[in-house]
């Protein structure tokens, strides 16, 4: 069975509209939060490290969301991060967000991580894809890993 990772957020002033909903761009700065404390609490690999150490980042290679319900102000999100699919130097990445059950959005992010100054994909780290590897709910063959 594989983990999840899982992170709650209250919906802020700032994420809304005049009518108190969450303004659809807002949801991708939410995502991109979760996502940075997913490397960093979740697999030890902080973007701050990953950059400022080793010149490498994370860039978003695809994004695609479904909303399914809209977010109120004050209410309480839970984000679940889980892997579909791991590369030897992307990832795809699966972010339910709910509240109280109730789903507010789906998102399917593919990340790659890459080089800057060379400006080219390189392989994840050992210890990394370890890691990551746990969060994987999917092989490429559709099967759940072993």
């Amino acid at each position: 069975m594989s983990d999840t990772f899982t992170i709650r957020r209250q919906v802020e002033f700032n994420h809304c509209d005049p009518a108190g909903i969450v303004f659809y761009p807002r949801y991708f700065e939410m995502i991109s939060a979760v996502v940075e404390r997913f490397f960093a609490d979740g697999l030890g690999y902080s973007w701050a490290s990953m950059g400022l150490l080793e010149g490498n980042g994370t860039p978003m290679g695809d994004i695609s969301v479904r909303f399914h319900n809209p977010s109120r102000l004050e209410e309480w999100l839970t984000f679940d991060l889980s892997v579909k699919r791991l590369g030897r130097s992307s990832a795809t990445l699966i972010v339910h967000c709910s509240c109280e059950d109730e789903p507010r959005f789906t998102c399917k992010a593919t990340l790659v991580h890459a080089n800057i100054k060379r400006g080219r994909s390189e392989s994840w780290p050992d210890t990394v894809r370890r890691r990551m590897k746990s969060y994987l709910t999917e092989t490429e063959t559709g099967k759940t890993p072993a």
